[in-house]
C-alpha cells in the first residue's frame, strides 16, 4: 500500500513539475516575443530616421519640402499641451482621490463613483475627443487651441491618476493617521502633513503613466481638429498648435505620396521616444527621492 502511495505521489510531483516547466517556457517565450517585436520596431525606426535628425530638423518649421521640414512647432505644441494637462490632471485627480478615500462615506454612492471612474479608464480615446469637440471646441467656443486640447487630454488621463492616487492613499498605514490625530492634528492637517507625503511616490507613478499616455495620444486631438499645417509656433495656451504624435500621423499618411515623409515620421518617433524617456527618468528620480525620504 505504501509502495502504491509513493508511486502516486511521484507521478503527481512529476506531472506538476512538467506543468511548471511548460508554463515557465510559455511565459519566457511570450516575453522574448514581445522583446523581439520591440527591438525590431526600434531598429526600423532608428534606421529610417536617425540620418534625418540634425539641428535644422529640430529647429525648422513644418515645410512641404522634406529636406527643409522641421518639428520645432510640434515640440513647442507638445510642451504647451503638457503645461495644461499636468496641473489640471494632478489637481483634479489627487483631489478626487483624497475625497473618495478620506472624506466620502462608504456606501453605494462611493462605490458607484469608483466603478464609473474605473470604467472611464477603459473608454476609447476617440470618445474623449468627441467630448472635447462638443464641450471645449464648440460649446465654450475655444476653438482647436492648446487649452481645448489640454483639457480634452486631461479628461482622458484623469481616471488613471485618480485610481493610482487612491491606491497610494489607501496604502498609507492607518497608525500614521491615528498618531497624527493623537497629537491633536485636524483631518486636513493629517492629510496634508502625513498622508500626502507618504503617498507621494505612488501618486507620482500614476501621474507619470498618465502624462506619458497623454503625450503619445493622437485620436482625441485629430477629432477636435488639431492641424498639421504650416502654422506659426505656439506661444501660449490660446494659440493653435500641433504635437509630435499628430505630426507623425500625418507624415505617415503623406508617405504614400512622398517617400521621404516616411523618414521624417521615423525621425519624429525617435525624438518622441527620447522625450518620453527623459520625462519618465526625471519623474522616477523625483519619485525615488521622496520614497527614500518617507
Amino acid at each position: 500500500m505504501k509502495h502504491i502511495d509513493n508511486n502516486l505521489v511521484q507521478k503527481k510531483m512529476g506531472s506538476r513539475l512538467i506543468q511548471n516547466n511548460l508554463a515557465k517556457f510559455l511565459f519566457l517565450l511570450a516575453t522574448l516575443f514581445g522583446l523581439f517585436v520591440l527591438v525590431v520596431l526600434i531598429y526600423r525606426v532608428i534606421r529610417d530616421g536617425a540620418g534625418w535628425i540634425d539641428f535644422n530638423f529640430l529647429t525648422n518649421r513644418l515645410s512641404t519640402d522634406p529636406e527643409k521640414a522641421g518639428i520645432m512647432g510640434a515640440i513647442l505644441g507638445t510642451f504647451w499641451l503638457m503645461v495644461v494637462v499636468a496641473p489640471v490632471t494632478m489637481i483634479l485627480g489627487i483631489g478626487t482621490a483624497i475625497y473618495l478615500e478620506e472624506y466620502a462615506k462608504k456606501g453605494r454612492i462611493q462605490s458607484m463613483i469608483q466603478t464609473n471612474i474605473a470604467n472611464l479608464a477603459g473608454v476609447p480615446s476617440v470618445v474623449f475627443g468627441l467630448l472635447g469637440l462638443t464641450i471645449f471646441v464648440r460649446g465654450i467656443e475655444l476653438g482647436n487651441v492648446v487649452l481645448a486640447g489640454g483639457l480634452t487630454m486631461a479628461l482622458l488621463v484623469l481616471p488613471v491618476v485618480v485610481v493610482a492616487a487612491q491606491e497610494a492613499v489607501r496604502a498609507v498605514p492607518q497608525f500614521l493617521r491615528e498618531a497624527s490625530y493623537g497629537m491633536g492634528a485636524t483631518k486636513w492637517q493629517t492629510i496634508k502633513n502625513v498622508v500626502l507625503p507618504a503617498a507621494l511616490p505612488g501618486i507620482l507613478t500614476g501621474t507619470i503613466l498618465a502624462l506619458s499616455r497623454a503625450i503619445g495620444e493622437t485620436a482625441p486631438l485629430i477629432v477636435i481638429g488639431i492641424p498639421a499645417l504650416l502654422i506659426p509656433f505656439p506661444e501660449g495656451i490660446f494659440d493653435k498648435f500641433t504635437i509630435l504624435p499628430v505630426q507623425i500621423y500625418y507624415w505617415t499618411l503623406d508617405s504614400a505620396l512622398v517617400a521621404e515623409y516616411t523618414n521624417l515620421a521615423a525621425a519624429t518617433i525617435v525624438i518622441l521616444l527620447i522625450v518620453l524617456f527623459l520625462m519618465n527618468s526625471i519623474a522616477i528620480y523625483i519619485r525615488n527621492k521622496f520614497q527614500k525620504r518617507f
